[in-house]
């Protein structure tokens, strides 16, 4: 099924403060690891008056207990079987169309209409979080009752620089860009992370300009997953693109043309020599194409390293390629994958082409033409085709997300201001495919409006069906995982949240998060003489760059007997999260779901625990 699969693992001291994107940023709740100041307990809030009678119920076995709170070693994973579909509409100015409803729009799957089950509007203002500082317990000192200085950020922007694929002198006009909209355009509430394709000059989300400067800087081309892949200098000059027409799809003509390049720059056009050229050019050609292949796998990988890091971020989320674009031969499956995941995390993809206004590049011609004079015209053909086809990758991932392609435009700086936020508005449609076979298959979208206006309509191209099923217990955990990540307020279950923390000492503190429910409007389904429901509360912290810190899973098994239930709905349920923290400033993230009626409360809040 189809729903986001970002995880949920305690991070180290040493990834809060850098996160390698090359593992998997994970939160994995309530691992072994919980400590013992982590351990749960579940408080009611009064004792059962010695006045109150015990209705008469079957005596339950005496081994088990009514009410059982355990942390869970199961990490939030799951999918489920929604299609979403964020849609940009724009007039032919280019101005985004702000007043649609559901009505307006129509949704294909394979050419055939979809009902529409769900539909919402999205803006920039409703990405803002509604944070407030949780009622502390009473008898809380007024020295320990958190300050009100502290605002947490709401919008995340991640520049990924493609520097594997890119020129220097590009990468140098894209950083110059990037640092502009750094020292210019950055407000308090954002975060900003420099990411790059190599892995190498990075930071992780922060508001520190010198911390984001020094990264940029650091931005240089870089080499991974193979050696050269555009032929230039070499014997015979295939690059990727040719390299795949002879490789994979046996163009005669491609490889004719590396054959008479061969022959001339490594046998001096010796006839007899041809057989041996074909060869060399087959052999190159594999090789060629290979390291491409790696190349774009790498870049994918890091693409989806990405998002998932994005994803878990509570507030607005957009992520910026800043790249020239690349090729990927038999990889659209890997490419719709990344669109699938960025669309479920609530991910807007924006690209930037770095060349800037493009014009082909025939070579340096500083240089001389390795090749033979009588090649050199479907060569040039060649390499026009693949440095034009360069930019559809990053044409799919904007439109597929919702984002916006900048391309053609020397103006770098201005594009990246546009590109950086997200529309003024957005829609999200999403429908639950009929009949819908677990086999991996594409099926194409295509969104249309009603009215037949005149209108630009960005959204993506299709979905591939997964290629296996999920249980209710997965789609459950998919619930949670997502009210965990959102930035949402929901209100399904009468849920408080009350925080407390002590220091320590000057380098340590204790964080205590209560979360009350009025179990009284719950539903509960009665079995063996027993009121029998089950709560899965889970708390997590995030610091004030908006990075995941830690978070643990509680799981409430509740077999009540009549009496303990009449009392628990008047006094409330009360289960405690502690968690050993440092100074500082975070932001707590609560959600409580039932199991019998799968309803769900999100809250947020925010904690200040001085140094």
């Amino acid at each position: 099924m189809m729903a986001r699969m970002g995880r949920l693992s305690h991070l180290s001291a040493a990834a809060r403060c850098g996160v390698l994107l090359a593992c998997s940023i994970v939160l994995s709740i309530a691992t072994a690891r919980a400590q013992s100041s982590q351990q749960s307990s579940t408080v009611p809030q009064t004792q059962q008056s010695s006045s109150d009678p015990a209705p008469a119920q079957p005596t339950p076995a005496p081994d088990k207990p009514e009410m059982d709170t355990r942390d869970s070693s199961i990490p939030l994973q799951s999918r489920v079987n929604l299609v979403p579909i964020r849609v940009v509409v724009r007039d032919p100015k280019g101005h985004v169309v702000t007043d649609l409803r559901k009505e307006d729009f129509q949704v294909f799957e394979d050419g055939k209409l979809q009902d529409i089950s769900h539909f919402s509007v999205e803006t920039p203002a409703s990405f803002t979080q509604t944070f407030v500082r949780p009622d502390t317990l009473p008898g809380t000192p007024d020295s320990e009752k958190p300050p009100s200085d502290f605002v947490p950020p709401s919008r995340f922007v991640a520049f990924l620089f493609d520097d594997v694929h890119v020129t220097m002198q590009d990468l140098l006009h894209a950083r110059i860009a990037a640092t502009r909209y750094v020292d210019e355009a950055l407000q308090p509430t954002d975060r900003v992370a420099i990411f790059t394709v190599s892995g190498q000059s990075e930071t992780d989300f922060t508001k520190d300009r010198d911390k984001l400067h020094a990264a940029l800087l650091g931005l240089i081309p870089r080499v991974v997953a193979g050696s050269n892949t555009t032929g230039n200098g070499e014997c015979p000059p295939v690059d990727y693109y040719e390299a795949d027409l002879i490789e994979n799809k046996n163009d005669q003509t491609a490889l004719s043309v590396a054959t008479q390049d061969t022959l001339a720059c490594m046998f001096n056009n010796d006839p007899l020599q041809l057989s041996a050229a074909r060869d060399m050019a087959l052999s190159t050609a594999m090789r060629i194409n290979e390291a491409g292949e790696s190349q774009t796998v790498y870049s994918f990988r890091r693409l989806e390293e990405v998002i998932r890091r994005i994803s878990a971020l509570p507030g607005q989320r957009s992520l910026v390629l800043l790249s020239p674009g690349f090729i990927y031969p038999g990889r659209e499956y890997d490419l719709s994958q990344i669109i699938d995941r960025a669309n479920r995390s609530n991910v807007f993809i924006n690209t930037l082409d770095a060349r800037g206004l493009y014009t082909p590049d025939m070579g340096d011609i500083s240089r001389p033409d390795p090749g033979s004079p009588l090649a050199a015209g479907p060569r040039l053909m060649y390499r026009s085709s693949a440095q034009f086809a360069q930019s559809d990758v990053l044409n799919v991932l904007a439109d597929g997300t919702g984002g916006l392609a900048f391309r053609n435009n020397n103006d770098l700086t201005g594009g990246l201001r546009m590109i950086a936020s997200a529309p003024e508005i957005s829609y999200v449609v999403a429908f639950v495919p009929r009949n819908l076979k677990y086999d991996g298959r594409f099926h194409s979208l295509k969104v249309t409006l009603v009215t037949k206006q005149k209108v630009n309509i960005q959204a993506r191209r299709g979905f591939y069906a997964p290629k296996h099923s999920v249980s209710v217990a997965e789609a459950a955990k998919q619930d949670i995982e997502d009210a965990l990540f959102s930035q949402e307020e929901q209100h399904g279950l009468p849920v408080e949240l009350h925080t407390q923390y002590y220091k320590v000492d000057s380098a340590n503190a204790k964080l205590a998060v209560m979360t009350r429910v009025d179990i009284a409007h719950m539903r509960f389904e009665k079995a063996s003489g027993r009121n029998q429901n089950n709560l899965t509360i889970v708390a997590a912290l995030f610091d004030r760059d908006g990075n995941i810190v830690t978070g643990i899973e509680k799981n409430v098994e509740m077999h009540l007997l009549d009496a303990t239930l009449q009392r628990l709905s008047r006094t409330g349920l009360t289960v405690k999260t502690s968690f050993d923290v440092k100074p500082g400033d975070y932001v707590v993230r609560l959600v409580v779901r039932d199991s019998n009626a799968a309803q769900l409360s999100a809250e947020n809040g925010v904690v200040e625990i001085p140094y």
